[in-house]
């Protein structure tokens, strides 16, 4: 996170003292040498299930950030995909990800002489749009929602309303995914690291405003799917097999693939 490319300690010490949206503005340009940026590993293994779970027509990255999930919806979408964040300056960041992924696969397309045009050869049309997940603005347009690590900002209260937003925005039967991870054990360095982080949030938020939402234990695993159950959701776990297991075999990691019932 000290690296040369990453944030200052000043620099992150100013993004948590601002709002949400102000401190991801402010953080937007060294996110992706940030430990905050989803890793490869997880896109890679959500993308591995929603392959096996689709194909999809329409998918939407909610709480985009830069657009680290913009290679797993255009591996699985086929018309359209769609981030949306409410931070302008992750945004602009995402926009010219994009733009640098394009020219990369114009160029290939070049170099292997591969011809022809229109959506199918460029793969689905990518856009961003800028918004708060509490009030998406959208109508039942999409057949996949995915969430990459978007939870640690929503407090407990606030999955009943999340939860029904993404389900007014897909069509009936279409899925939402959002991976998931075991806390690790409490003797682990880990788990001390985690809940150190989150008391400094909680103290922080407690005497400073506005308060900066951003929590790593926020949520147990089925407190999650009864909710999602209560918001009109079929959730389905499939195992994130290369995290390995817990000391009583459980995965460590699982995709939850919540399906909308009609």
């Amino acid at each position: 996170m000290f690296s040369p490319e990453g944030p200052t300690v000043r620099e992150l010490v100013v993004q948590a003292l601002s709002s949400v949206e102000r401190g991801y503005d402010l953080l937007a340009p060294k996110f992706d040498h940030t430990p905050f940026r989803t890793p490869d590993a997880v896109l890679d293994a959500v993308g591995s299930v929603l392959e096996r779970t689709g194909p999809y027509t329409d998918g939407l990255d909610l709480c985009c950030g830069t657009g680290a999930g913009l290679d797993v919806l255009r591996r699985v979408c086929r018309t359209s995909v769609t981030g949306v964040d409410f931070s302008a300056g992750m945004l602009a960041v995402a926009r010219r990800r994009a733009g640098r992924a394009t020219e990369a696969g114009a160029a290939e397309a070049g170099a292997t002489g591969a011809g022809g045009s229109g959506a199918g050869d460029a793969g689905p049309r990518v856009s961003w749009v800028r918004g708060d997940a509490r009030a998406l603005p959208f109508t039942a347009a999409f057949d996949l929602v995915v969430s990459l690590g978007a939870l640690g900002h929503f407090v407990p209260a606030e999955l009943p309303l999340l939860f029904g937003r993404v389900g007014a925005v897909l069509r009936p039967g279409g899925v939402f995914a959002l991976p998931v991870f075991a806390p690790p054990p409490p003797r682990s360095r880990a788990f001390w690291t985690l809940l150190g982080f989150d008391a400094v949030m909680r103290v922080r938020n407690a005497v400073w405003r506005p308060p900066f939402v951003m929590y790593y234990r926020a949520f147990r695993f089925g407190d999650v799917l009864g909710e999602l159950e209560r918001a009109g959701f079929r959730p389905e776990p499939h195992a994130l097999p290369g995290f390995g297991r817990r000391a009583d075999g459980s995965p460590r990691a699982r995709l939850i693939a919540a399906r909308r019932l009609p």
